[in-house]
């Protein structure tokens, strides 16, 4: 099973793809969606969507795990983060891929097993669970953090389902 994650930016989008076999995780790719800073933002959306339907298409993830909002102090910020969210959820939903919404505290807390790890911390697990070596973007182990997060929430619903219990 492969999961995209996503961490969604009007600025810089990042993207991670995880595979799970048996146990095991591994990065099958990830990087950035970083629109031309003189693009309107309208061209911006454009590209996020155009990009992520590329991405879908060429790596066939059967879930994507994206970021949820988060509370912002401007809300200008907040507006052009929904929107970009926004486009990045219609390419998903135009390519048939399901789509599942965490909160940066439960990403961050699936993987550092703390809700308010740093961006640096969150990359190094990411680099420690998945076996990357070299550098990425922060935001590329922010989105395989999401992907992450989701297989190891599908895990557990899929053993707690199978033992007979509940989880929501």
């Amino acid at each position: 099973m492969i999961v995209l994650g996503v961490d969604p930016g009007s600025r810089v989008t990042g993207f991670g793809l995880v595979e799970k076999r048996g146990n095991r995780m591994a990065c099958v790719h990830a990087g950035i969606i970083r629109p031309e800073k003189a693009a309107c933002f309208q061209e911006k959306l454009h590209l996020l969507f155009r990009s992520l339907v590329a991405i879908i298409q060429e790596f066939q993830p059967s879930e994507m795990a994206i970021e949820d909002i988060f509370y912002a102090k401007n809300v200008k910020s907040a507006l052009k983060l929904g929107h970009a969210r926004g486009a990045l959820l219609i390419a998903a939903a135009h390519c048939g891929v399901g789509i599942f919404e965490y909160t940066p505290l439960e990403i961050k807390k699936s993987v550092v097993g703390y809700g308010r790890g740093t961006k640096e911390q969150v990359q190094y697990m990411m680099k420690m669970i998945l076996g990357i070596r070299g550098d990425l973007h922060l935001d590329a182990t922010d989105a395989l953090a999401a992907a992450v997060c989701h297989l190891n929430t599908a895990s557990f619903r899929a053993a707690a389902h199978h033992a007979g219990g509940y989880a929501k």
